[in-house]
C-alpha cells in the first residue's frame, strides 16, 4: 500500500518555530516531526510515500530527496496555491490507483496502521477514518459512529455548547481511489468540511475506526512541548535515536558530559552536544547536536535545537530555543518563551514568561523582555566594538562569516594592495585566520602571511613592509570562548571608525569585489619579520642599550610568542634575565583569572629572592605587561603609570605624558614636582595610539591597565619595549621601582557600572549636559564633572548597554559615596 503525508502546511499557531522551516520539518526531539511519521510507516511495511508539499517545499525536498537514505521511495506531489487537505491529495491521483493511506506529517503518533488497514478492507468503506478520545475536543472534528462503525454525525471544532462527543478525527485515514470522485481538480477542498458532509449525505460508506496508542497534533507551542515531553517520557512507542546512558537520559553517539554535571532524565543529548561542568539539567529537556551548555548553567524542562549555546550560569525554565541562538551569560529565559533561529540574548538580559523573539533578532546586555519581538531588532546591526570584532568562536565568529569579512575588506582596499596577517598560537584563531585569508584574494588584494607573531611587531612590520592594513586574529584574553578580530592601517594603528563603517556595510550588503581570474591576489609569507623588528628596537634604545648590561629582572613570557622576539633582545643587551614559560603553548594561550592570579603570585616571591630591580609578564599580545617590583609589590595599572611617568620626567627634565581621562590628579602633581605637563585623552587604546602618531615628542602614553606607547619607536602599545624602556629609565635615574612608587602622591578612585538601555543613553547624556554645563570642564570623553578637589566621570560605554562612574575623592570612602549618588542619578534619568 501506498501512502500519501500531508506536509503542506504552515503551521501559523507554531510561530516562530515554523518561520524558516514547514510544520512538518518541526524538530521534535530526535528528528523532524516527520521522520517519525515515516518511521511509523516503515514499522507497517509501507515504504512507497508520496508527500504533499506546499509551504517552504524546498525544505523538505532538499532534506529527504528521494528517500533512499532513509529506507524508502518518496514521490513529490507540489501544490502551486494551497488547495486544502484532499485537494493536494487530488494532485497525486494519478499514482493512487488501488486503496491508499494518508496520513497528518505535522502529528505524532505511535497507531497501529496495519489494523486500521485490516478495517478498512474488511469493513467495505470507501473512506476509513481513524479516530481517537481526547480530553478536550474543541481545536478537532468531533465524529459519532453507530455499532457498525459507520460515521453518523461530524462537527469540525465545536464550541462547548456544540460537543456532542470526545471521540475526535486524527487526521489518518484510508480511501478506495473512487474518493476522487468527490473532489474537483484545483479547487481548494477539505476532507472534514467538503468530502465527508457529501458522503454522509449521499449515504456512502465511511467509516470511524477508534484506535487504541499515543496520538498529538503538534499545532501549539503547548502542544509541541507537551509531545515533546510524552516522547522523552516513553509514553510514545516509536524507535529513538541513541542510547540510554542511566537516568532516563538518552545520548546520541559522543554527546561530552563533564563529570559533575547534573542530569536528572528523561533527557535527550544530541550528537555532538557539550555538557560543561557544574551544569544542572532536568527533565523532560533536550539539547540537540553540537548546542553547548557552558558551566554551572541551569537547564528545566525545555528545549535546545542545534548549533546554539547556552552562556555561563544561564538558566533556562520551560523555553524553547532554537537554531544557531547564542544566550549569553547569566541570561534568565521563563515559561513558555519561545527564542527564534539566530537569536542573540546579551548578558543578564531577562526573558519575561510566552515571550516570543522572532529570528535574527538581538536583545542587549542586562534588558529586560516583556512583550515579544516580531518586527524590528532589538540590537545593533553593527560588526565593530571597543576590541574590534568580537564574538563566540563558531556560534558568531565562524569561518564562513571569516571568509566573506576577508572578502568585505578587501572590497574597501586597492586592487593589488597588500594585507599582512597574523595570530596568536591557539588552534583555533589559526582556523578563522585561513578563511579570512581565503576572502582577501578574491577581492584582488595580496596577502602577507606573518604567522604566529605579537600584535606589536605585526604593527610595526604592517608599516614597514609597506602594507596597506593589517588583521590580527586571537583569542580573547577574558574569555577563551571569544574571538577577536583586529584590523590596522597602513601605519599599523586601529582603523578608524570611517573604515570600520565602509567594512561593515560591504559586508552587510554582501556588496563583495570579484577579481578576475588573472587579478586575484597572491599569498606569501613575510621575510625577517621578526629580525626587522628587533633591528628597529635595538636602533630606538641607542648607545646600543648598554644599560642593559647585567641588569638583573625577571620575565614571565606566558608561554606566548613574545619569548622568541624578546629572549633574543635581552641577550643583545647582555641583561641577567630569569626568563619563566619560555616554551611555546597553544594551550596556554588563555588563562583563567586563577591562572593568571597564581602565576603572578609566583612572580611576586620569585622576584626579591633572585634580587631583580622588577617582575614583569607579558600578556598573550605582547601589548600589556603586569609589573612586580623590587620588594615583591604587585603594582596596580595606574600605580606602574604613575611610576612610568615619574621616571620618564624625571630622566628628562619634565616632559610631556598623555593619560586617559580616568585616571586621577596625582598625574598632575607629578608633572608639577619635574616641570612636565599631562595631556588628557579619551579613555581607550586607539585614541592614544591615535595621539602617539600625531604627537612623536610625547615622552609615554599609558591608558592604566598595562598598555604602555613611547612614540620615539613607535606609535603602538608595545610590551616588549616597555620593558626595555623601564630598565633604562630606573638605570639612568639610579633608583628602584619600589623608592618610586613610595613617592607618588596618593590618590582615591572608586568606579561602579550602571545599566541603561541602548535608547536612553543619548537622552541621559543630553539631561546631564543641561544639569552640569557649568561644572564640567574640556568635554573629552563622557561627562566629567568637577568638584573643587574632587571629580566624578560618567561615560556611556561603547559596546554595552550601561553607563560607568568613576570617582575621585579625597578618601576612599568620599570616593564610593561620590560613586554610588552619581549611579543613583544616571538610573533616575532614563
Amino acid at each position: 500500500m501506498k501512502a500519501v503525508v500531508m506536509a503542506g502546511g504552515e503551521g501559523t499557531r507554531l510561530r516562530p518555530l515554523t518561520i524558516n522551516r514547514p510544520k512538518p520539518m518541526v524538530s521534535l526531539v530526535d528528528r523532524p516531526v516527520m521522520q517519525h511519521i515515516i518511521e511509523l510507516l516503515k514499522l507497517h511495511g509501507i515504504t512507497d510515500i508520496i508527500i504533499t508539499v506546499q509551504y517552504l517545499a524546498n525544505v523538505i525536498q532538499d532534506y529527504y530527496g528521494d528517500g533512499s537514505a532513509y529506507g524508502v521511495n518518496i514521490t513529490y506531489s507540489l501544490e502551486e496555491v494551497p488547495l486544502g487537505t484532499a485537494g493536494s491529495v487530488k494532485n497525486a491521483e494519478h499514482l493512487l490507483t488501488e486503496p491508499f493511506l494518508v496520513i497528518s506529517g505535522d502529528a505524532l503518533t505511535d497507531f497501529n496502521l496495519t489494523q486500521i488497514i485490516e478495517h478498512h478492507i474488511a469493513s467495505g468503506a470507501t473512506a476509513t477514518v481513524t479516530l481517537t478520545r481526547v480530553a478536550n475536543p474543541l481545536d478537532y472534528g468531533v465524529i459519532i459512529t453507530d455499532e457498525q462503525g459507520r460515521i453518523r454525525q461530524l462537527l469540525e471544532k465545536p464550541s462547548w455548547g456544540e460537543v456532542f462527543s470526545d471521540t475526535v478525527n486524527t487526521g489518518i485515514y484510508v480511501f478506495n481511489p473512487d474518493i476522487f470522485s468527490y473532489i474537483e481538480r484545483g479547487r481548494v477542498t477539505d476532507w472534514s468540511k467538503d468530502v465527508f458532509p457529501r458522503m454522509l449525505h449521499r449515504g456512502d460508506r465511511l467509516h470511524g475506526y477508534i484506535a487504541n496508542g499515543y496520538w498529538t497534533d503538534v499545532g501549539t507551542i503547548e502542544e509541541y512541548m507537551r509531545a515533546c515531553g510524552d516522547y522523552l517520557s516513553g509514553k510514545v512507542n516509536l524507535p529513538r535515536i541513541g542510547h540510554n546512558i542511566g537516568g532516563d537520559v538518552w545520548v546520541d553517539r559522543d554527546a561530552e558530559i563533564a563529570p559533575d554535571a547534573q542530569l536528572h532524565g528523561p533527557i535527550y543529548l544530541g550528537h555532538g552536544a557539550k555538557i560543561k561542568g557544574g551544569v544542572i539539567i532536568h527533565g523532560p529537556s533536550v539539547i540537540r547536536d553540537y548546542t553547548i551548555v557552558d558551566s554551572r548553567a541551569n537547564i528545566d524542562r525545555s528545549i535546545i535545537w542545534r548549533n546554539s549555546y547556552i552562556g555561563e550560569r544561564a538558566e533556562l525554565r520551560g523555553a524553547i530555543v532554537l537554531r544557531q541562538c547564542n544566550i549569553r551569560s547569566r541570561a534568565m529565559i521563563f515559561e513558555g518563551a519561545v527564542i527564534g533561529d539566530g537569536v542573540q540574548i546579551g548578558a543578564g538580559a531577562v526573558v519575561q514568561p510566552n515571550v516570543k523573539i522572532w529570528p535574527s533578532k538581538e536583545v542587549d546586555e542586562g534588558a529586560t523582555v516583556t512583550s515579544s519581538i516580531i518586527w524590528g531588532s532589538q540590537g545593533r546591526r553593527v560588526l565593530f566594538g571597543r576590541y574590534g570584532i568580537t564574538g563566540l568562536v563558531n556560534i558568531e565568529i565562524t569561518p564562513e562569516m571569516c571568509a566573506r569579512l576577508g572578502a568585505a575588506y578587501g572590497a574597501t582596499l586597492p586592487r593589488g594592495a597588500t594585507v599582512t596577517i597574523n595570530r596568536d598560537a591557539h588552534f583555533t584563531p589559526r582556523m578563522l585566520k585561513r578563511a579570512i585569508v581565503a576572502g582577501l584574494p578574491s577581492a584582488g588584494v595580496n596577502v602577507c602571511d606573518l604567522r604566529n607573531v605579537p600584535i606589536p611587531l605585526a604593527r610595526y612590520y604592517t608599516h614597514a613592509s609597506g602594507a596597506a592594513g593589517g588583521v590580527h586574529v586571537r583569542i580573547s584574553p577574558f574569555d577563551n570562548r571569544v574571538a577577536e578580530i583586529k584590523f590596522f592601517n597602513h601605519l599599523g594603528l586601529d582603523i578608524n571608525s570611517a573604515t570600520e563603517r565602509k567594512i561593515e556595510s560591504t559586508f552587510f550588503r554582501e556588496d563583495y569585489r570579484r577579481a578576475y581570474l588573472d587579478e586575484i591576489g597572491r599569498i606569501f609569507y613575510g621575510e625577517d619579520v621578526e629580525e626587522r623588528y628587533r633591528t628597529a628596537f635595538m636602533r630606538a634604545l641607542g648607545q646600543e642599550a648598554a644599560f642593559g648590561k647585567g641588569f638583573p629582572i625577571v620575565i614571565d613570557y606566558a608561554n606566548t610568542s613574545t619569548s622568541t622576539v624578546m629572549t633574543e633582545i635581552l641577550r643583545r643587551m647582555r641583561a641577567d634575565a630569569v626568563e619563566l614559560n619560555v616554551n611555546l603553548d597553544e594551550r596556554m594561550v588563555f588563562q583563567t583569572s586563577a591562572d593568571f592570579e597564581s602565576a603572578m603570585t609566583r612572580l611576586t616571591k620569585i622576584t626579591p629572592v633572585v634580587g631583580a630591580q622588577f617582575g614583569v609578564r607579558l600578556d598573550p599580545g605582547g601589548e600589556k605587561i603586569f609589573l612586580i617590583d623590587d620588594r615583591g609589590q604587585r603594582l596596580h595599572g595606574l600605580r606602574a603609570l604613575a611610576a612610568m611617568t615619574a621616571l620618564a620626567m624625571r630622566a628628562h627634565g619634565g616632559g610631556i605624558v598623555a593619560v586617559p581621562v580616568t585616571a586621577p590628579r596625582a598625574f598632575e602633581q607629578i608633572a608639577a614636582r619635574y616641570g612636565g605637563n599631562i595631556i588628557r585623552t579619551r579613555a581607550n587604546l586607539g585614541a592614544l595610539m591615535n595621539l602617539a602618531a600625531e604627537r612623536p615628542d610625547l615622552l609615554l602614553l599609558g591608558d592604566g591597565t598595562g598598555n604602555y606607547i613611547f612614540p620615539h619607536f613607535y606609535p603602538v602599545a608595545d610590551g616588549m619595549f616597555a620593558i626595555a624602556r623601564l630598565m633604562e629609565l630606573l638605570t639612568l635615574n639610579q633608583t628602584t621601582l619600589s623608592e618610586v612608587l613610595a613617592d607618588l602622591p596618593p590618590y582615591y578612585l572608586w568606579q561602579t557600572r550602571v545599566p541603561c538601555r541602548w535608547e536612553s543613553k543619548g537622552k541621559v547624556m543630553r539631561i546631564l549636559n543641561q544639569q552640569y554645563h557649568e561644572r564640567h570642564g574640556e568635554q573629552i570623553d563622557g561627562i566629567k564633572i568637577e568638584l573643587g578637589q574632587e571629580w566624578v566621570l560618567i561615560l556611556p560605554d561603547p559596546d554595552g548597554p550601561f553607563f560607568h562612574v568613576i570617582a575621585e575623592g579625597s578618601s576612599e570612602e568620599h570616593a564610593r559615596v561620590l560613586t554610588d549618588k552619581y549611579a543613583g542619578l544616571v538610573t533616575s534619568l532614563q
